[in-house]
C-alpha cells in the first residue's frame, strides 16, 4: 500500500495558489483513477482506491502547510506504511513554472510543509514529487508569493504539470522510482 500526499491549505481561500498544486494533483489522481476523497481521518481527506495495480490512500492533509507531517505521520502509523511507499507532491519555487523534479529522498530544501513532514517521520527517505511554481519576483514577501495565484499565461504549464505529477505517480507505483524519475525530470 502506498500513501500519495499532496501538500496544500484547506479552505476555499487558498484554492488555485502556488502553495496548494499539491492539492490540485490529487484532485487529478482521484479524476484520473476514480478515487473519492471521501472521508476526513488522520487530519486530512482521504480517499482509498487503486493505481496502476497498487493500493492506494490519496490524501490532502488539513493541518495547513506548516503542520503537514502530523497528517502524513498519523496516516502512515495507520496503514503501516514505510517511508519508502510515502509518496509527497508539493510546489517548488527553485523550478520553472511547470516544470517537475522527482526524488527517491532528499531534504526539505527550505518549504516548510516538507520540514515537518521530515520531522515527523524522522526521515528524509521517502519519494517526492516537486513541481514548480517559479522564483518569487524581486521584492516580494515569500508567503504572499506562494499563497498568490498563477498569471494567466502560466496556467497551461501548470495544467501540463499537474497532470505529468499524476502520470509520475503512476511510474512511481508500476515501474519504480528510478523510471519515474528518469523519465519525469525532462519534462
Amino acid at each position: 500500500m502506498y500513501l500519495i500526499a499532496g501538500l496544500g491549505n484547506p479552505t476555499r481561500e487558498y484554492a488555485g495558489t502556488r502553495h496548494n498544486i499539491g492539492y490540485d494533483t490529487i484532485t487529478r489522481l482521484c479524476d484520473d483513477y476514480g478515487i473519492s476523497l471521501d472521508s476526513k481521518k488522520h487530519k486530512g481527506l482521504c480517499g482509498k482506491g487503486i493505481i496502476e495495480g497498487e493500493k492506494v490512500v490519496l490524501i490532502q492533509p488539513l493541518t495547513y502547510m506548516n503542520l503537514s507531517g502530523d497528517c502524513i505521520k498519523e496516516a502512515a502509523d495507520f496503514y503501516k506504511i514505510d517511508s519508502k511507499h510515502i509518496i509527497v507532491i508539493y510546489d517548488d519555487i527553485s523550478l520553472p513554472v511547470g516544470k517537475l523534479r522527482v526524488r527517491a529522498k532528499g531534504s526539505a530544501g527550505g518549504h516548510n510543509g516538507m520540514k515537518s513532514i521530515i520531522a515527523r517521520l524522522g526521515t528524509e527517505e521517502f519519494p517526492r514529487i516537486r513541481i514548480g511554481v517559479g522564483e518569487k519576483p524581486a521584492g516580494w514577501d515569500l508567503a504572499d508569493y506562494v499563497l498568490g495565484r498563477f498569471q494567466n499565461e502560466e496556467l497551461p504549464a501548470i495544467r501540463e504539470a499537474v497532470g505529468n505529477a499524476a502520470k509520475a505517480c503512476g511510474l512511481i507505483l508500476k515501474d519504480g522510482i528510478e523510471t519515474a524519475m528518469n523519465r519525469s525530470n525532462c519534462l
